[in-house]
């Protein structure tokens, strides 16, 4: 839709400089109104200037409606969604993968905690007998040297 009223708009700018490139000035009409070159125009001594006059109305109108339209946000975030439509497909992907990875964690958790649970630990290795202190050996004085 934008690109359809970007041409529009593209179209109607150069249609309205080329009417008003074919307008008389207005020098001109005080030559046309005593019928000065009035019946070698194609639309006659008034026809021309009512027509053109009219057209560049109608396409000025044109232009001034397009041009809001085109700074619509209406046709904008249209256009967008219309073009990230792959965009959110891939990102709905994504995440339904990272939820599944997540659900697969936690399963893996459950499972290991239920596990460490099960796995009772016993053990066999006899108490150790406190142990005494070793008697002190006091030398006796003839064993030291003089």
């Amino acid at each position: 839709m934008f690109s359809f009223l970007l041409v529009v708009q593209i179209l109607v700018s150069v249609s309205i400089i080329g009417l008003v490139m074919l307008q008389q000035g207005k020098g001109a009409d005080m030559g046309a109104g005593f019928g000065a070159g009035a019946s070698g125009t194609v639309f006659g001594a008034r026809g021309s200037g009512s027509f053109f006059t009219r057209a560049t109305g109608i396409l000025a109108a044109v232009f001034f409606i397009n041009c809001l339209l085109i700074a619509s946000p209406l046709i904008r975030d249209n256009e967008r969604s219309a073009d990230t439509l792959a965009d959110q497909i891939e990102q709905q992907a994504v995440q339904q993968q990272e939820a599944e990875q997540a659900d697969a964690v936690v399963e893996a958790l459950e499972a290991t905690d239920e596990a460490s649970e099960a796995v009772v630990i016993e053990t066999d290795v006899p108490a150790v007998p406190a142990l005494e202190p070793a008697p002190v050996v006091v030398p006796d004085k003839s064993d030291l040297p003089e």
